[in-house]
């Protein structure tokens, strides 16, 4: 399947801004994550498009907008893996047209389609793409959009057919490339960069027909645009994902480097799995390297 696993990065590190000492100080007996959760149920200036702010006593010039606690739980049921939680909290604000609060709901949606039924998961899929392009309509010039419209926008090709799938790759480097644009540090867009130049440069024949009836000009990449797109997502955040490590071996195999690609290829099988993707990766590395 083309850009099969291409977006199942889930590590989101934005928790940390919400840990104020007034947290810990009105909650000084709780852990931090007790003090986010306690915030939240007890706010009552959560409503829809009406964000509030939160005052401790010792610290009364200090805020802390509802929206920032709310952000917070999200994140951190997302890295709890507790997608249908994210899903039924956000769905309460889907209609308030804030941006970090609709591609959130696209990304716990997203990982719900990934576990959901052969019926479900497209419901799941379409839901998640008119809200990606809601998103996209109210702020143009947010990464996160981009990265979520580009993910979307693969699986809902994916879902209609080689065909529709071929016709989608142009849109699907185009939000990349400006996700990238707007946030070079991000290490995931990178990753997903590199996947798609891979893909590309891997189509069979019979996907590169239909794509030259598509197209008047096919699109094209290259072994060596991918690996830069692997190696640039590297030096931005070492060690950050293991399918990278596993797709800098691959590539360096189409490169016939067969030194580097040994080198990240048991990078990836020696990686210490937190999760199934993590697993899947290992996996498939040492099977790579069991047949170099």
């Amino acid at each position: 399947m083309l850009l099969q696993r291409l977006y199942r990065v889930t590590n989101y590190r934005i928790l940390q801004r919400i840990l104020y000492k007034n947290i810990y100080s009105a909650y000084k007996k709780e852990s931090g994550m007790q003090a986010v959760g306690k915030l939240w149920v007890t706010s009552p200036f959560i409503t829809m498009g009406m964000w509030g702010f939160i005052k401790s006593k010792d610290e009364a010039e200090t805020p802390i907008t509802t929206k920032e606690v709310l952000l917070a739980k999200v994140d951190a049921l997302f890295d709890q893996g507790d997608y249908k939680s994210i899903y039924n909290l956000l769905s309460n604000y889907k209609d308030s047209k804030d941006v970090d609060i609709l591609w959130r709901l696209c990304r716990a949606i997203y990982k719900m389609s990934e576990m959901a039924s052969d019926v479900e998961a497209p419901k799941l899929i379409y839901e998640g793409y008119d809200l990606i392009c809601i998103a996209l309509d109210i702020q143009e010039d947010h990464y996160a959009v981009h990265k979520w419209m580009s993910i979307f926008l693969n699986s809902k090709g994916t879902l209609e057919g080689t065909k529709a799938h071929i016709k989608e790759l142009y849109n699907i480097k185009k939000h990349l490339l400006r996700a990238s644009e707007l946030k070079p540090t991000d290490a995931t867009t990178l990753y997903m960069l590199g996947c798609w130049c891979y893909e590309i440069s891997s189509l069979a024949w019979y996907q590169r027909k239909i794509a030259s009836v598509v197209f008047e000009e096919p699109p094209n990449s290259s072994f060596e645009e991918a690996l830069m797109y692997h190696e640039n997502a590297e030096k931005v955040d070492p060690n950050f994902y293991s399918r990278n490590l596993l797709m800098l071996g691959k590539t360096y195999l189409k490169l016939n480097r067969k030194e580097d690609a040994v080198k990240y290829l048991k990078k990836a099988a020696e990686f210490s799995a937190r999760n199934d993707d993590d697993q899947k990766a290992k996996q498939e590395a040492q099977k790579i390297l069991s047949n170099i």
